[in-house]
Parts: structure tokens; C-alpha cells; sequence
């Protein structure tokens, strides 16, 4: 078989950050009869479905410990390997927190595919790694029925900027650093409809490490930031709303998307992960159409950061990313005044 022939896509039955178990399964996986160890030093674990767990080791700095991995998202090995690197550290830039050093997670189905397409994935994340200023600094390989790779982060982060996922404000403003549309675009590629004129659309995105993490970290006005991975902006806006006992409001036509997007989602390419997250959470989104509910259910894969920033802190985080030429989008705001759910769009 000619390496340039192999396409990774063909030998996975899930891709990216579609292939995370849905919300509703992962509950009953999560939920144990066991006594709970406490630990005072744990500043954040399981409870509150953030990005990556959190330790502090002195007064002044905390780890952050973080794995993530998946089956192939694109065909070129080298790609795949950057998006699964850019997707598992950007659990680090989303604590606010700077990566340290990364170890690699590897399946690899031995007798089908070659070793030296595994080690251009390596290498793909190799140059992740670089790129985020980290070493790959070793890892774990096994032979499985399908191609998986990922990383294990470490990172760390001073104790007074650490940004969790449950502690925003009412009225904060919602801000998205990346459009939307990735896993509508991937399956166009799975399907075998997405044009060559629209082959490098989703990919670019995806490569993009979530650098200024830290730097809107520092900010004092941003309150909470999460990533937007595979449970789509529905789920992970969901999450952040039940940890600060809020509610969002959301203006759909504020929405970012990747271009081509509607050309895509009109010709079907929905994602099965799109599915799973509905009937996990879409009892608390208010009434919405399906073509709404592929864009925001959509599992996006090394998605952007979502902030919730107070309205006095907008100008400051918006001048930050412009310097940066990191895109901004408001999309909506959170309240605590009733409402009918704990995501409502406008």
C-alpha cells in the first residue's frame, strides 16, 4: 500500500472531537459509589466538568493536568497529529495556564497500517509541541483496531489567574475566538462532498493553538473561559451556565461560522456527534430548528475559547485580541433573571 494513497478517515468510524462520549453516558461512566477522596490541594476535579484538573502546589502557582486524544479528524497523518496536539493543550491555555511538557498518547492498528504513517502523526505533534513552545517529552503506544492520538499537557498557572469554567458573572458578555462549522465541514470531507477549493478551511482552524490563553487570563474582568470542543457551544455554554447557576442568552445571528458552512449543512453533512449532544442536553435549550441545532450542537474539534468577561472588561479584552490578531466574536450574555432555559437563543 502507497503511503500517499492512505486515507485516515477511512479506518475510523468517529473523528476529532466527535468521537467523546456524549454527555448523558459520560454521567452514568463519572458517577461512582465509592467514598470521595478528598484532597485540600485539588483546586479543581471531576465536579464542576472543566477543561483539565487543577493542583496547587504552593501559595502562589498551581499544575494543570489535562489528556486528551481521538481517531482521525483529516487524511494527512502529519495534520492529524498537529490538531490532536493543538486540541489537548488547549485545555491548558483554557485554565488560563501556560503547557510544560506533553507526552503522546498512541493506537495504532499495526497490521493495516504502516509504522512510518504513525511516526509522521508523531511528528505531527512534534511540531505542535513546538509551536507552544513545549517538548514531546515521551509517551504510550498500543496496538488497536483504529487509529487514535492524543497528548497528556502538563502546565501551570499562577493561583490569582486561574479561569474556570463555573465562575462567571451575571451580566458578564460572551465572547467566541473561533467560528463555529468544524464538524460540519470534516464530515463534508468524510462524506466525500467537500470541494478542493474548501479542503484547508476547517484544517487552518484547527491547527491554530489557543495562545493568548494566559494573557486573557490575566485580565481581572474575565471572570470564566472554557474551550469549545466536542459537546459543541450548546454543551460547553451549558456546563458553564449550571457551575455559576446562570442562564445565556444568545444571539444566533452573532454567531461565527467557518466559511461554506451553510453550503455543507444544506447538503446534510451533520456530524452524529451533532445528535448525541442534543438528546444529552437539549432539554435545556429553547426551541430552535434543526439547521440551529447542527450549528450549535456541532462538535467542534480544537475549538476556540468561550469568555464570559464583565461589561467594563470588553473594551480591554477586545484591544488585547485585535493586537494579537486573534478574532472576537460577542455572541450573547449571561443573567440571572429567569428564564425559560438555561440557554435561550435571540
Amino acid at each position: 500500500m502507497s503511503q500517499s494513497n492512505i486515507k485516515l478517515t477511512e479506518y475510523s468510524h468517529g473523528a476529532g472531537c466527535g468521537c467523546k462520549i456524549s454527555p448523558r453516558i459520560l454521567s452514568t461512566i463519572l458517577a461512582s459509589r465509592l467514598p470521595v477522596f478528598e484532597d485540600p490541594d485539588l483546586l479543581v476535579g471531576n465536579h464542576t466538568l472543566d477543561d483539565a484538573a487543577v493542583y496547587k502546589l504552593n501559595d502562589t502557582t498551581a499544575i494543570i493536568s489535562t489528556t486528551d486524544f481521538f481517531m482521525p479528524i483529516v487524511d494527512d497523518p502529519f495534520t492529524f497529529g498537529r490538531i490532536a496536539a493543538a486540541n489537548a493543550i488547549s485545555d491548558i491555555y483554557a485554565m488560563g495556564g501556560t503547557p510544560m511538557m506533553a507526552i503522546a498518547i498512541l493506537g495504532w492498528p499495526v497490521s493495516i497500517l504502516p509504522a512510518e504513517v504513525a511516526q509522521q502523526v508523531v511528528d505531527g505533534g512534534r511540531r505542535t509541541c513546538a509551536d507552544a513552545g513545549i517538548v514531546l517529552a515521551g509517551g504510550h503506544s498500543i496496538d488497536s483496531l483504529e487509529p487514535i492520538f492524543g497528548l497528556a499537557v502538563s502546565g501551570k498557572v499562577p493561583l490569582n489567574e486561574l479561569k474556570r469554567n463555573d465562575t462567571a458573572h451575571s451580566g458578564d458578555k460572551l465572547y467566541l475566538t473561533k467560528p463555529l462549522g468544524i464538524g460540519i465541514l470534516t464530515t463534508a470531507q468524510k462524506q466525500k462532498k467537500l470541494e478542493p477549493n474548501d479542503a484547508n478551511i476547517a484544517v487552518e482552524v484547527m491547527c491554530q493553538l489557543n495562545l493568548l490563553g494566559p494573557c486573557i487570563a490575566a485580565l481581572s474582568g474575565v471572570n470564566a473561559m472554557t474551550d469549545v470542543t466536542g459537546f459543541g457551544l450548546a454543551g460547553h455554554l451549558i456546563e458553564m451556565c449550571q457551575g455559576a447557576k446562570l442562564s445565556a442568552v444568545i444571539q444566533v445571528s452573532a454567531l461565527p461560522l467557518l466559511p461554506q458552512t451553510r453550503k455543507y449543512l444544506a447538503m446534510a453533512c451533520v456530524p452524529g456527534g451533532t445528535q448525541r449532544n442534543y438528546e444529552s442536553y437539549g432539554e435545556h435549550l429553547s426551541q430552535l430548528d434543526d439547521a440551529h441545532k447542527a450549528i450549535i450542537c456541532d462538535p467542534q474539534t480544537s475549538g476556540g475559547l468561550l469568555i464570559a468577561v464583565s461589561p467594563a472588561a470588553e473594551d480591554e479584552l477586545t484591544a488585547l485580541c485585535k493586537q494579537h490578531d486573534v478574532p472576537t466574536h460577542c455572541i450573547g450574555h449571561l443573567t440571572s433573571e429567569s428564564q425559560s432555559h438555561l440557554v435561550n437563543l435571540g
